[in-house]
Formats: C-alpha cells, structure tokens, sequence
C-alpha cells in the first residue's frame, strides 16, 4: 500500500503544472526576413520594362525550368529557417528585393510547403522592372496598409518606391519602411546622389511616424547598395551602433542592428563581404515595452549550400553572365521581435 501511494504521488507531482515561470506561457515574437533574391523575372516579354534577357530567347536564357530551381531553392532557405529552434517557423513578413512581379513573388511564395502567405506589391517604375514584393502571415498579424512613396532623381529616371506598411501584432501597431536603393554602378562616388535622395524619402517617412507617435515603433530594412558608415545611411537617414545613443537622441537616429552580429555581410563582392543589406530599428523598439529587440534578435541567416566556397563566395543564380543555378547573390537577414501581451 505504501509503494502505491508513494507511485500516485509523484505521478500527481509530474502532471500537476508547476507554479514558477516555467509554466508560463511562452512570449510571442514576430519573425521578420529581409532579402535580395537576385533577379526572380518570370519567363515573359513585359514589354513596359527591360526584361528582355530574362526569357528563354534572352541573353539569359532564363527559362521555366531555371525558374522553378530557384523557387525551389528559395523553399530550402523558409524550410531551414523553419527548422531552426530560435524560431520554428516560417517568418512573420517577408520582403524581397529584385522581384519581377506580383505574379512571380506570388508563384514563389506558393512553392513553400504548407506556406499561407497574404501579398502586398506595388509595381514601381524601375527600367528592369524589379520591385519589392511584401507578404506575411495572416494569422500572426494584422496588416493595416501600405503606401509607396516616390524617389525622385535629377536625371528624372524612376526607381524603386520606398514603401512603408503598417501592421498589428497582439494588439500593437508597427510599421516596416521597405528600401531597394540605386545600385553602385560605374562608380559608388557618382551614384551617391542617387542613394542620399531615397534616403531623404525614407527619413521623411520615418519622422512623419514619428512626429504623429513618438513612441512608433519602425522597422527600415532593405538593400541599401550604401554600407552603415556611409552618408547616405550614417548622416541622411540617420543611424548609430550605440544603444544609448538612439534611444536619447528624440528619434533622430536609428539603431542598426549589424551592431548585433560579428558576421561580415550579406553580399560577397571583390573578395569582400558587404553590409549593404541592412535593418534598423526606431528608439521605441529598444525600450523592452510593446514591441522590442534584443542584442541576440538579428543575425543574416545562410545555410552551408548558399555557399559555394564554405564562408566565402556565395551559390548564386548567376556567376559573371553564366548560370550557376544557385541560391541568390545574397544572404538573407532575420529579426525576430518580441511581443509583450
């Protein structure tokens, strides 16, 4: 009788809830990706934009089956993040740079096991053709709009938009600024113009959010083709690797999460890595309060077959005008921000 009550006991102690934190339910989190997916066109002639190339008949000779690898490959990357402890799921919102358009982001998306995504494109008046693509997952968030906000260069050629979108998440509202800056062709000293003036529409956004809530939380990521120090992100748009800074500096500066990471980029060029794919965080992210991040909440996520030299030289879809059949050019980047109840 004894060895009995003693085994109904400790079957008690082992399904009975424990009363300390262990119990409590986990925090929630948003998980946010950022990545340049080089070059995802369809197959077709779009005869309003330079895409000629990306067609069977192109230059490229980007065909069906060369499209559906990359797909393919792309679903590897949300599988291996999905896998990993830290997060256990696909990303909250995704944002890719260098999309076609909605109809192709759309295919990818649906390539991704079991993925539900909902999708916001604005087509922009880039020459190739390639725009940001936005999507995320209805379950975990609330999308509440978004707007493209126009860059305006001095030789009066269009460019990607800046896009801001707003969402909810457990009741809290956030805002993303999406950016795909002017390349760094030719000669970085001579486009700068260029990537100072989209990044004066993205300070505007952020300082109109601002200015209605000093307390909005932000996210602006993209691929800058600018590194951390450079003006155009240092200065223009305004941002600092200090903590303390930021959040003292009335939401003048942005804090840049690459402060967060000793990784060495997420573009290999000129045996270099590149910073130029970057997310940063307005001062209310860092205030533990709503929504915020931590110094382990940012990391540019890879898996060993991104890589065609391990650590160096990236797998990408094209090596040099030559079709290597690879990931992309670059790697994408992870935010995962927690949600106070």
């Amino acid at each position: 009788m004894r060895s009995s009550r003693i085994f109904i006991l400790l079957l008690l102690l082992l399904t009975t809830p424990c009363s300390n934190g262990m119990s409590k339910e986990p925090r929630k989190s948003v998980v946010i990706m950022w990545w340049n997916v080089e070059n995802l066109f369809d197959t077709k002639n779009d005869k309003q934009v330079d895409d000629r190339e990306f067609t069977p008949g192109g230059s490229r000779h980007w065909t069906p089956k060369k499209l559906l690898l990359k797909q393919l490959r792309i679903a590897q990357v949300f599988r291996a993040i999905e896998q990993q402890r830290e997060y256990e799921r696909y990303p909250d919102i995704v944002a890719f740079a260098e999309t076609e358009n909605r109809g192709v982001f759309e295919g990818t998306l649906q390539a991704i096991d079991h993925a539900q995504y909902k999708i916001d494109y604005h087509e922009s008046p880039d020459p190739r053709g390639i725009d940001i693509g936005l999507a995320w997952n209805p379950a975990t968030l609330k999308f509440t709009g978004s707007k493209p906000c126009r860059v305006t260069l001095d030789n009066g050629r269009g460019t990607r938009y800046v896009i801001v979108a707003g969402f909810m998440a457990s009741g809290h509202p956030f805002s993303v600024v999406l950016n795909h800056w002017p390349s760094r062709s030719f000669d970085a000293k001579w486009s700068e113009p260029k990537r100072i003036a989209a990044a004066k529409v993205a300070r505007h956004i952020v300082d109109s959010l601002t200015t209605r809530n000093p307390m909005a939380e932000i996210i602006v990521m993209g691929d800058f083709n600018d590194h951390p120090n450079d003006r155009s992100i240092r200065t223009v748009l305004g941002s600092s690797f200090d903590r303390k800074e930021v959040t003292s500096s009335a939401n003048r500066l942005l804090y840049n999460c690459w402060n967060d990471t000793k990784s060495p980029g997420t573009y290999y060029y000129r045996k270099q890595w590149e910073r130029i794919d970057q997310i940063l965080v307005s001062p209310a992210l860092l205030d533990n309060s709503k929504l915020s991040i931590d110094t382990k909440s940012f990391r540019v996520f890879s898996i060993p077959e991104m890589f065609s030299h391990p650590g160096k030289t990236l797998y990408s879809t094209y090596q040099r005008g030559k079709f290597k059949g690879g990931y992309s050019d670059h790697l994408p980047l992870l935010l995962k921000i927690d949600v106070v109840p």
